[in-house]
């Protein structure tokens, strides 16, 4: 048994997003809010050998896989696991971009900046 045999997630399902060689991807928890009006998802990260992958690079990759507009995800928080190989992230994908800037605090908003809007400050 390999080291990544050990760091799957017993309960997750794998989804195709495409971080590069040597990364895998493992749904924790996938629901949708109908309050708030966001998909919530919770997930592993698999990168034994590899860097943790940026806020910046998840989030385009998430929003190619879900096949949502970028300005509606938002990754919350990108927990490693320390000498693993294993990260948690906790991403929501709103309905709209409005939605999404009503409900996600200021700082997370900052921490999601694409370098588009960063360039227009």
């Amino acid at each position: 048994m390999d080291v990544i045999e050990l760091l799957r997630p017993k309960d997750g399902k794998k989804l195709e997003v495409d971080l590069g060689e040597g990364y895998e991807v493992y749904a924790v928890k996938d629901w949708y809010n109908p309050l708030i009006k966001r998909r919530e998802l919770d997930v592993i990260i698999l990168h034994v050998g590899k860097p943790t992958p940026s806020r910046m690079k998840l989030r385009y990759a998430f929003s190619k896989a879900l096949g949502v507009d970028i300005k509606r995800l938002y990754i919350r928080k990108v927990l490693s696991e320390y000498g693993v190989g294993r990260t948690k992230a906790e991403i929501h994908v709103y309905d709209t971009p409005e939605r999404a800037l009503q409900f996600e605090p200021k700082y997370i908003i900052e921490r999601n900046k694409l370098p588009e809007e960063e360039e227009e400050e």
